[in-house]
């Protein structure tokens, strides 16, 4: 039951917030969220308003709704805020309503969030789902946007793949989201960078060579890579998230709007649903050979 005061606070509002903006990474720790928020200070000031107020709205949202004290410190209730703030602050024009909107957007995200987790149960976990749902509902509101070229330049490329993660296409905010990464974990950061790698890669194989250049094809696998990037998961098993996230992808494209980061979402919720299955069908096969 919600609790009607804000009891139970975090025992670090800082550390939350950071945490919140590490999640974006399926990473909790601080030093990389803080490593992620310098990436969009440093070069997209105008977006960091927005990161910030939305990751504070899941937050304040989770303590006012009393949600548990141990997920809203790890930064579960703050990463679709982070995200759907910087978007809104992307697309939308500035005006007085915008703030609301990012603290509304954000307070939303948690409460989504937090049923989420509720009834997803470990197919359909919420990851950037809730982001993904709200930003659609911008970017249909939003006018088009004008394109973007970018030189070729491979590792420009890389690094943008990761930096795209945060809606950001500069490649240096890029090299500081993966210091951040290899800060929490070095193995988590090396498979996203073969992530986006792997995605640009493709991305020139089929003849979309400024998609490539602006690590559009690179961050959906970045984020397949790092949610199947645990030290006991077998490569061939991570390799395959980012294949379905790849081949995920061009149907999303095929959308009058951006699929953010919906191939990445559908292809986890792939991955654990043919898993959940497979599992069945072995256990079935076992309890055969036992009678």
């Amino acid at each position: 039951m919600y609790s009607k005061n804000f009891v139970n606070p975090c025992p670090d509002w800082a550390t939350a917030l950071l945490n919140g903006f590490s999640q974006v990474l399926l990473l909790r720790n601080p030093v990389c969220g803080l490593c992620c928020l310098l990436a969009i200070l440093l070069t997209a000031p105008n977006l960091v308003g927005g990161a910030l107020l939305g990751a504070l709205a899941g937050l304040l949202t989770a303590q006012r709704r009393g949600y548990d004290r141990a997920d809203r410190q790890a930064g579960l209730y703050c990463y679709n805020g982070v995200l759907i703030g910087i978007l809104i602050s992307a697309v939308l024009p500035w005006s007085a309503i915008m703030p609301p909107l990012i603290l509304a957007a954000g307070g939303l995200s948690s409460i989504i969030t937090h049923q989420w987790r509720k009834r997803g149960g470990k197919l359909l976990i919420a990851y950037t789902a809730p982001f993904v749902l709200l930003g659609w509902g911008a970017l249909l509101i939003a006018e088009p946007s004008t394109a973007v070229f970018a030189e070729p330049n491979p590792l420009y490329a890389l690094a943008r793949g990761v930096g795209q993660i945060f809606l950001l296409d500069n490649p240096f905010a890029g090299l500081l989201i993966i210091v951040g990464m290899f800060i929490a974990s070095p193995y988590a950061a090396m498979w996203a960078v073969i992530g986006s790698a792997i995605g640009g890669g493709v991305a020139l194989l089929i003849d979309q060579a400024q998609v490539a250049w602006m690590g559009l094809y690179g961050f959906n696998a970045a984020l397949a890579a790092l949610a199947f990037s645990r030290q006991s998961e077998k490569p061939c098993v991570t390799l395959l998230a980012i294949a379905l996230a790849l081949l995920l992808q061009p149907l999303f494209n095929l959308m009058p709007i951006a699929g953010l980061t919906a191939p990445f979402v559908l292809a986890c919720w792939l991955m654990h649903s043919g898993n959940h299955f497979w599992q069945l069908l072995l256990r079935r096969d076992i309890w055969r050979l036992h009678n």
